[in-house]
């Protein structure tokens, strides 16, 4: 396969984003007012709570058996290293470049979650309907590369809606209490000299209002939070961790993985003569929309992203050397190491899908995570145009490079 047919397959998916989010950013202006922020915001959460886990769901259950889970054991441990890595790279990025404190968790995120479902559906499969593919007969590469993807994208769905999850909310949070002290800070004691006592009160406040206000950031001092017993911060830290788990894209990858896993579940909803075939094909159809709907969020976000942004170039140029510079070297090291170790089944389709998620652009759920807590979702926008843009000739030239090294 030569460069410029790879150019085209690699570069396909990443035009289809683009294409995608410029039309949602043309249904955003004040000509169409298709999708003003009040739309968007109560579509993005029928993604959140309907599409992506459906989406997720439909994937795992039909390709994922527990045989391949065990004997693809090593493609969590791929997956978890590029989130490691991604998140130490970005840590890094964001002490030297030092943007907003509540951007910091959208940039780490940008760095370490990478687009491991729709993409790799797209460019797999692609790759083995090419002439010359080094990955053998077309069908099976096909079949397999399927799987490999879906698995990927389950993973990936389980590491987001965890870790990445866990750093927008708390970028969330960040911005909440930079915006109370702003407003707290912005209340000015009454100066007037005739003033009596009980009217040197805070301009325009009531007493109660007021010791409100002084009361609430005393309880939630991190001096307070720190003297907590160790076994109620152990009991939050629980809690927290399970309502995570809790989200529905998370909740729909145990599902999927459970029905896949066990065969008489997986008889049920999955093949022709599956009693119950009906819902998985009416999960699988709300799963469909997921990627439409995501990328046009996306684009509508870009109009407004594009006038009000603070994110500054170095901090693109930063990111955009980790996801396309950095982490592609380490994925090749990390694949050779485990493959000479015996940790990788022989097949080089697997091998090379390893080494592309650690090359992938980031992940599309990002941009939902930040429109459902309301964080960053300019900055996003304009963080996902320069690195999906990236993405058409970096994704392209180290794929040619990792077939090169397979072959």
């Amino acid at each position: 396969m030569g460069f410029w047919t790879l150019f085209e397959v690699a570069s396909m998916p990443i035009l289809q984003v683009l294409i995608i989010s410029l039309l949602g950013a043309f249904m955003a202006t004040d000509y169409c007012k298709l999708l003003p922020v009040d739309i968007r915001r109560s579509l993005n959460r029928i993604v959140f709570v309907v599409f992506t886990p459906s989406l997720v769901f439909a994937s795992l259950a039909k390709t994922v058996t527990l045989q391949d889970i065990i004997s693809w054991w090593f493609m969590p441990v791929n997956i978890g290293l590029t989130f490691l890595v991604g998140i130490i790279l970005g840590w890094i990025v964001v002490k030297i470049l030092k943007p907003k404190p509540y951007l910091e968790g959208l940039i780490i995120a940008t760095c370490s979650s990478g687009n491991l479902g729709n993409l790799l559906l797209i460019v797999v499969p692609a790759i083995c309907y090419e002439d010359g593919s080094p990955f053998g007969d077309i069908n099976v590469c096909t079949g397999i590369g399927l799987s490999y993807a879906s698995f990927s994208m389950a993973l990936g769905g389980f590491y987001l809606w965890t870790i990445t999850f866990h750093m927008i909310r708390a970028s969330s949070l960040k911005l909440r209490d930079d915006e109370a002290a702003e407003d707290f800070s912005s209340k000015q004691p009454n100066e007037n000299l005739d003033a009596t006592p009980q009217s040197q009160l805070l301009k325009g406040e009531s007493e109660e209002q007021v010791a409100i206000v002084v009361k609430a950031p005393q309880d939630t001092s991190p001096k307070a939070k720190g003297n907590a017993p160790l076994w109620r911060q152990v009991v939050g830290f629980l809690h927290q961790i399970l309502e995570e788990l809790m989200a529905p894209p998370t909740l729909g990858a145990i599902f999927g993985f459970t029905f896949g896993a066990i065969d008489w579940l997986r008889n049920l909803v999955i093949g022709p003569g599956a009693p119950l075939r009906v819902v998985q094909d009416s999960i699988k159809l709300l799963g469909d929309a997921t990627i439409p709907c995501i990328t046009l969020i996306l684009g509508a976000n870009l109009t407004q992203g594009l006038r009000s942004s603070t994110i500054k170039p170095m901090v693109i140029v930063g990111v955009v050397c980790v996801r396309y510079i950095i982490l592609p070297v380490v994925g090749i090291f990390v694949v050779k190491a485990a493959g000479d170790l015996g940790f990788l089944p022989p097949d080089p389709l697997f091998r090379y899908v390893l080494m592309v998620q650690f090359t992938l652009p980031p992940a599309m759920n990002i941009g939902t995570m930040a429109q459902l807590f309301d964080v960053g979702q300019d900055e996003c926008s304009v963080l996902f145009l320069w690195t999906y843009l990236a993405a058409a000739l970096a994704l392209t030239s180290w794929s040619t490079v990792f077939m090169w090294i397979l072959t």
